[in-house]
């Protein structure tokens, strides 16, 4: 695992990198209303949400006048370009001020943020538009908008998620029925699976694409599925490691397991709604019958994400990415691990029943967000003195991640990784402890909370 932090991550940020960073954030404070158009600090989310009531047209054209900040009149506008808009993200950061209010903004962004560093979130977005704060700021609120409308990821796909799509599956009818049996056959056969790490550290997701059938399952279940297990490597990771490598298991690949549909899905999750999360791409023991259809797809590539695909296809060549002793036998290596699904088990998710511990800890969540805005608030008008306060913000930081943990299991439905004890909480995941018994809900490293430990 690597001991620092790679250039443009928290704690290794040049001057000028920092500089975009805190326009990013005020800039963003604008469109939620926590700063006014003259960088003022605006009221309370009530009075806020009070006065866009009655100055409803006047707050969403002020809304669109975000990107003439002052000292910023030479960056070239993203609302008035479509230059590299590959997924038409301005049109959607447009439509997202245009029927979100402020407040709503605001919140889904700190619903998107979990135990991420929240300068860690907003510097993904920049580095995937080289800096350009406008671009990343389109791209920010158009990837909130699609976690939170599109997608409902939150509140449906991690929330119900294994337990859930069981229920639909054995209870459901119509549409909810088939997406659940589909999304559990998946599971269960183990088309993609997270297990281990690579010699930096990052996560494996292996696709075994031998398994996947062109309409065996509908496509709202793969995109489902799709999100799922990126949210769900997503809880793997802890600085100084922020991405993860996809091995492509290409072994026994025929024409009938081809499938542009997914593909392109899957494309477009990581360069428009996960940027900056792919560590490398490996594309393994590849028949000869892929090499047509591998130029279609980087074709489909954004440049920066083809130059993370390698090809291998053998055991010497993955060992260039990963210890001989971590690659699974299935892939020819040393480690003697098989993928078992285990099912949902009875009550692993019933603290997200408790709706009171659940609504206090999001209180106590919410004064922490007030705490890490006002210092970056501090932060933005005080660059001068900005040691002292980066110091505090980072320490506001580490108290949103612990707080993130003692919410979890309220917000999340336990997943494989819960109950075999891998994923485990606040202290990472482990990968090479053998396998625990099925756990019980709030398990697994989370602290578990009840009422009468609140205040």
């Amino acid at each position: 695992m690597p001991e620092q932090m790679a250039p443009g991550r928290v704690g290794n940020l040049t001057p000028e990198q920092e500089e975009k960073l805190r326009q990013l954030w005020q800039a963003f404070f604008q469109l939620c209303g926590v700063l006014d158009d003259n960088g003022a600090a605006s009221a309370d989310a009530a009075a806020r949400e009070k006065a866009e009531a009655a100055e409803a047209d006047g707050q969403k054209k002020r809304r669109f006048g975000v990107f003439k900040r002052k000292g910023n009149d030479k960056s070239s506008s993203s609302t008035d370009t479509v230059e590299d808009d590959k997924y038409g993200q301005n049109k959607h950061f447009q439509e997202v001020l245009a029927s979100q209010s402020p407040e709503s903004i605001r919140e889904t962004f700190w619903s998107m943020v979990k135990h991420d560093h929240p300068d860690a979130l907003a510097l993904r977005f920049l580095r995937a538009r080289k800096w350009d704060v406008d671009k990343a700021l389109v791209m920010l609120v158009s990837t909130m908008s699609w976690r939170h409308t599109d997608m409902k990821v939150d509140s449906d796909i991690m929330a119900n998620g294994e337990g859930g799509a069981l229920v639909n599956a054995q209870e459901g009818t119509g549409d909810a029925k088939k997406v659940g049996e589909d999304f559990m056959a998946q599971l269960r056969m183990g088309k993609s699976f997270l297990h281990g790490e690579d010699k930096q550290g990052r996560p494996l997701c292996v696709v075994r694409v031998r398994l996947h059938r062109q309409g065996e399952q509908c496509e709202e279940s793969l995109e489902r599925y799709t999100v799922y297990l990126i949210e769900t490597a997503r809880m793997m990771l802890r600085p100084p490691v922020d991405t993860a490598t996809i091995i492509f298991d290409m072994t026994n690949f025929s024409m009938a397991n081809m499938d542009y549909t997914p593909v392109k899905f899957m494309i477009k999750c990581f360069e428009a709604n996960y940027p900056e999360s792919l560590g490398a791409v490996l594309v393994h023991n590849a028949p000869w019958i892929f090499q047509g259809i591998w130029k279609i797809i980087r074709g489909w590539l954004d440049p920066v994400v083809a130059a993370k695909v390698h090809f291998t296809n053998n055991k010497n060549e993955l060992q260039e990415f990963i210890e001989p002793t971590r690659i699974i036998k299935e892939l020819g290596g040393d480690e003697d691990w098989e993928y078992q699904y285990v099912e949902p088990v009875p009550g692993e998710n019933d603290l997200m029943k408790d709706t009171e511990t659940r609504e206090k800890l999001l209180t106590e969540k919410q004064k922490l967000v007030k705490e890490y805005e006002e210092a970056t608030l501090q932060w933005i008008n005080q660059p001068e003195g900005s040691k002292d306060v980066l110091a505090k913000r980072n320490k506001l930081a580490t108290q949103l991640k612990e707080d993130y943990w003692r919410l979890d299991p309220y917000l999340r439905a336990r997943s494989l990784y819960d109950r075999q004890g891998i994923l485990q909480g606040i202290a990472g995941p482990k990968w090479y402890e053998p396998a625990k018994k099925p756990a019980a809900a709030g398990e697994n490293g989370n602290q578990n909370t009840s009422i009468d430990d609140l205040d």
